[in-house]
Protein backbone atom coordinates (compact mmCIF):
# COMPACT_ATOMS: atom_id res chain seq x y z
CA UNK A 1 0.00 0.00 0.00
CA UNK A 2 2.82 2.42 0.92
CA UNK A 3 4.70 1.44 -2.25
CA UNK A 4 1.66 2.29 -4.38
CA UNK A 5 1.27 5.60 -2.59
CA UNK A 6 4.99 6.36 -3.13
CA UNK A 7 4.74 5.60 -6.84
CA UNK A 8 1.68 7.81 -7.12
CA UNK A 9 3.49 10.68 -5.43
CA UNK A 10 6.52 10.15 -7.66
CA UNK A 11 4.41 10.27 -10.82
CA UNK A 12 2.63 13.38 -9.56
CA UNK A 13 5.90 15.15 -8.77
CA UNK A 14 7.32 14.16 -12.16
CA UNK A 15 4.22 15.47 -13.95
CA UNK A 16 4.43 18.79 -12.11
CA UNK A 17 8.13 19.13 -12.90
CA UNK A 18 7.58 18.46 -16.63
CA UNK A 19 4.69 20.92 -16.70
CA UNK A 20 6.85 23.55 -15.00
CA UNK A 21 9.67 22.91 -17.44
CA UNK A 22 7.43 23.43 -20.48
CA UNK A 23 5.59 26.47 -19.15
CA UNK A 24 8.34 28.03 -17.01
CA UNK A 25 5.74 28.93 -14.43
CA UNK A 26 7.16 26.69 -11.74
CA UNK A 27 9.19 27.56 -8.67
CA UNK A 28 12.30 29.69 -9.04
CA UNK A 29 14.66 26.75 -8.38
CA UNK A 30 13.06 24.81 -11.28
CA UNK A 31 13.09 27.79 -13.64
CA UNK A 32 16.78 28.41 -13.01
CA UNK A 33 17.60 24.91 -14.29
CA UNK A 34 15.90 25.49 -17.64
CA UNK A 35 18.55 26.08 -20.28
CA UNK A 36 17.86 25.06 -23.86
CA UNK A 37 20.36 24.78 -26.65
CA UNK A 38 19.74 26.90 -29.76
CA UNK A 39 20.70 24.18 -32.26
CA UNK A 40 17.17 22.95 -33.02
CA UNK A 41 15.79 26.47 -33.09
CA UNK A 42 18.42 27.47 -35.65
CA UNK A 43 17.79 24.39 -37.82
CA UNK A 44 14.01 24.83 -37.81
CA UNK A 45 14.34 28.56 -38.51
CA UNK A 46 16.73 28.01 -41.43
CA UNK A 47 14.24 25.55 -42.92
CA UNK A 48 11.35 28.04 -42.72
CA UNK A 49 13.47 30.82 -44.24
CA UNK A 50 14.55 28.53 -47.08
CA UNK A 51 11.02 27.33 -47.83
CA UNK A 52 9.58 30.86 -47.77
CA UNK A 53 12.30 32.13 -50.12
CA UNK A 54 11.73 29.19 -52.49
CA UNK A 55 7.95 29.68 -52.60
CA UNK A 56 8.44 33.22 -53.89
CA UNK A 57 9.66 31.96 -57.25
CA UNK A 58 6.32 30.24 -57.95
CA UNK A 59 4.86 33.62 -58.96
CA UNK A 60 7.32 33.86 -61.87
CA UNK A 61 5.34 32.34 -64.74
CA UNK A 62 6.77 31.39 -68.15
CA UNK A 63 4.73 32.85 -71.06
CA UNK A 64 2.67 30.40 -73.10
CA UNK A 65 4.38 28.71 -76.06
CA UNK A 66 1.70 30.05 -78.40
CA UNK A 67 2.54 33.62 -77.48
CA UNK A 68 3.66 35.57 -80.57
CA UNK A 69 5.69 38.09 -78.64
CA UNK A 70 7.48 36.44 -75.74
CA UNK A 71 9.48 39.57 -74.95
CA UNK A 72 6.30 41.63 -74.60
CA UNK A 73 4.73 38.99 -72.36
CA UNK A 74 7.81 38.92 -70.15
CA UNK A 75 7.79 42.72 -69.88
CA UNK A 76 4.15 42.65 -68.80
CA UNK A 77 5.12 40.51 -65.81
CA UNK A 78 7.25 43.29 -64.28
CA UNK A 79 5.12 43.43 -61.08
CA UNK A 80 6.01 39.79 -60.37
CA UNK A 81 9.71 40.52 -60.81
CA UNK A 82 9.54 43.55 -58.53
CA UNK A 83 7.59 41.68 -55.84
CA UNK A 84 10.00 38.73 -55.98
CA UNK A 85 13.07 40.96 -55.76
CA UNK A 86 11.80 42.95 -52.78
CA UNK A 87 10.54 39.88 -50.90
CA UNK A 88 13.70 37.85 -51.50
CA UNK A 89 15.83 40.76 -50.29
CA UNK A 90 13.61 41.10 -47.22
CA UNK A 91 13.79 37.39 -46.37
CA UNK A 92 17.55 37.48 -46.96
CA UNK A 93 17.88 40.44 -44.62
CA UNK A 94 15.73 38.75 -41.96
CA UNK A 95 17.78 35.54 -42.23
CA UNK A 96 21.06 37.44 -41.91
CA UNK A 97 19.84 39.26 -38.79
CA UNK A 98 18.47 36.05 -37.31
CA UNK A 99 21.78 34.27 -37.99
CA UNK A 100 23.75 37.02 -36.24
CA UNK A 101 21.39 36.96 -33.25
CA UNK A 102 21.69 33.18 -32.81
CA UNK A 103 25.48 33.44 -33.02
CA UNK A 104 25.36 35.79 -30.03
CA UNK A 105 23.12 33.46 -28.02
CA UNK A 106 24.61 31.14 -25.44
CA UNK A 107 21.30 29.44 -24.68
CA UNK A 108 17.54 29.82 -25.14
CA UNK A 109 14.45 29.55 -22.97
CA UNK A 110 10.81 28.65 -23.58
CA UNK A 111 9.67 32.23 -24.17
CA UNK A 112 12.44 32.90 -26.68
CA UNK A 113 11.41 29.80 -28.64
CA UNK A 114 7.82 31.07 -28.80
CA UNK A 115 8.91 34.55 -29.87
CA UNK A 116 10.98 32.90 -32.57
CA UNK A 117 7.91 30.94 -33.71
CA UNK A 118 5.96 34.19 -34.03
CA UNK A 119 8.75 35.59 -36.20
CA UNK A 120 8.73 32.48 -38.39
CA UNK A 121 4.96 32.76 -38.81
CA UNK A 122 5.28 36.15 -40.46
CA UNK A 123 8.23 34.94 -42.54
CA UNK A 124 6.30 31.91 -43.78
CA UNK A 125 3.23 33.98 -44.71
CA UNK A 126 5.22 36.51 -46.77
CA UNK A 127 4.61 34.71 -50.12
CA UNK A 128 0.89 35.56 -49.77
CA UNK A 129 1.21 39.38 -49.65
CA UNK A 130 3.97 39.05 -52.26
CA UNK A 131 1.44 37.45 -54.61
CA UNK A 132 -1.04 40.21 -53.77
CA UNK A 133 1.59 42.82 -54.58
CA UNK A 134 2.40 41.22 -57.93
CA UNK A 135 -1.31 40.92 -58.78
CA UNK A 136 -2.52 44.40 -57.81
CA UNK A 137 0.54 46.63 -58.27
CA UNK A 138 -0.47 47.64 -61.84
CA UNK A 139 -4.07 48.43 -60.75
CA UNK A 140 -4.63 51.94 -59.49
CA UNK A 141 -6.55 51.94 -56.20
CA UNK A 142 -6.11 48.25 -55.43
CA UNK A 143 -2.35 48.72 -55.25
CA UNK A 144 -2.72 50.80 -52.08
CA UNK A 145 -4.35 47.90 -50.23
CA UNK A 146 -1.79 45.39 -51.51
CA UNK A 147 1.19 47.61 -50.63
CA UNK A 148 -0.23 48.34 -47.16
CA UNK A 149 -0.79 44.64 -46.37
CA UNK A 150 2.66 43.87 -47.71
CA UNK A 151 4.24 46.62 -45.60
CA UNK A 152 2.51 45.43 -42.44
CA UNK A 153 3.98 41.97 -43.01
CA UNK A 154 7.47 43.42 -43.40
CA UNK A 155 6.97 45.53 -40.28
CA UNK A 156 5.91 42.45 -38.30
CA UNK A 157 9.03 40.53 -39.40
CA UNK A 158 11.28 43.43 -38.45
CA UNK A 159 9.46 43.93 -35.13
CA UNK A 160 9.77 40.31 -34.03
CA UNK A 161 13.45 40.17 -34.95
CA UNK A 162 13.99 43.18 -32.67
CA UNK A 163 11.80 41.63 -29.95
CA UNK A 164 13.77 38.36 -30.04
CA UNK A 165 17.03 40.28 -29.72
CA UNK A 166 15.89 42.59 -26.91
CA UNK A 167 14.37 39.69 -25.01
CA UNK A 168 17.65 37.77 -25.27
CA UNK A 169 19.49 40.79 -23.89
CA UNK A 170 16.95 41.27 -21.11
CA UNK A 171 17.12 37.65 -19.98
CA UNK A 172 20.91 37.52 -20.38
CA UNK A 173 20.78 34.74 -22.94
CA UNK A 174 23.63 36.36 -24.85
CA UNK A 175 27.08 34.93 -24.19
CA UNK A 176 29.36 37.07 -22.03
CA UNK A 177 32.32 36.88 -24.42
CA UNK A 178 30.61 39.27 -26.88
CA UNK A 179 31.94 42.82 -26.77
CA UNK A 180 29.58 45.62 -25.79
CA UNK A 181 30.46 47.48 -28.99
CA UNK A 182 29.23 44.56 -31.12
CA UNK A 183 26.03 44.26 -29.07
CA UNK A 184 25.33 47.99 -29.40
CA UNK A 185 26.08 47.87 -33.13
CA UNK A 186 23.54 45.10 -33.71
CA UNK A 187 20.93 46.90 -31.60
CA UNK A 188 21.46 50.16 -33.48
CA UNK A 189 21.04 48.27 -36.75
CA UNK A 190 17.79 46.50 -35.84
CA UNK A 191 15.81 49.26 -34.11
CA UNK A 192 15.81 51.98 -36.83
CA UNK A 193 14.30 49.58 -39.38
CA UNK A 194 11.05 49.56 -37.38
CA UNK A 195 10.65 53.33 -37.77
CA UNK A 196 11.60 53.10 -41.44
CA UNK A 197 8.97 50.47 -42.23
CA UNK A 198 6.28 52.34 -40.28
CA UNK A 199 7.05 55.57 -42.16
CA UNK A 200 7.02 53.86 -45.56
CA UNK A 201 3.67 52.19 -44.77
CA UNK A 202 2.19 55.66 -44.26
CA UNK A 203 3.80 56.90 -47.46
CA UNK A 204 2.40 53.91 -49.34
CA UNK A 205 -1.16 55.16 -48.83
CA UNK A 206 -0.35 58.02 -51.21
CA UNK A 207 2.54 56.70 -53.29
CA UNK A 208 2.37 52.88 -53.36
CA UNK A 209 5.02 52.35 -56.05
CA UNK A 210 7.47 54.65 -54.26
CA UNK A 211 6.86 52.67 -51.07
CA UNK A 212 7.78 49.41 -52.82
CA UNK A 213 11.06 50.93 -54.00
CA UNK A 214 11.78 52.11 -50.44
CA UNK A 215 11.05 48.64 -49.03
CA UNK A 216 13.71 47.30 -51.36
CA UNK A 217 16.10 50.10 -50.35
CA UNK A 218 15.63 49.32 -46.65
CA UNK A 219 16.41 45.64 -47.24
CA UNK A 220 19.51 46.48 -49.29
CA UNK A 221 20.71 48.95 -46.68
CA UNK A 222 20.40 46.27 -44.01
CA UNK A 223 22.07 43.58 -46.16
CA UNK A 224 25.13 45.59 -47.22
CA UNK A 225 27.74 45.38 -44.42
CA UNK A 226 28.66 49.07 -44.33
CA UNK A 227 30.42 48.74 -40.97
CA UNK A 228 32.65 45.91 -42.19
CA UNK A 229 33.39 47.77 -45.44
CA UNK A 230 34.40 50.92 -43.53
CA UNK A 231 36.61 48.94 -41.16
CA UNK A 232 38.33 47.23 -44.08
CA UNK A 233 38.85 50.58 -45.83
CA UNK A 234 40.40 52.07 -42.68
CA UNK A 235 42.66 49.04 -42.26
CA UNK A 236 43.91 49.35 -45.84
CA UNK A 237 44.60 53.06 -45.39
CA UNK A 238 46.72 52.39 -42.33
CA UNK A 239 48.65 49.65 -44.08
Amino acid sequence: MSRTRTLGLTREALTETIGDRMSETGPDDVRRRISLRTTRMEAFSDGIFAIAATLLVLDLVIPAVTSKNVGHQLAEQWPSYVAYLVSFATIGNAWLNHSVITEYLGRADAILLRLNLALLFFVSVLPYPTHMLAEYLPNEGDERIAVTVYGLNLLAISAFIAIVWHYALWQRLVTKDNSQDDVRALTSKLDPSLVSYAAVIGLGLWQPKVAVVLYFAIALFMIIPFRAVLQEARRRRKS
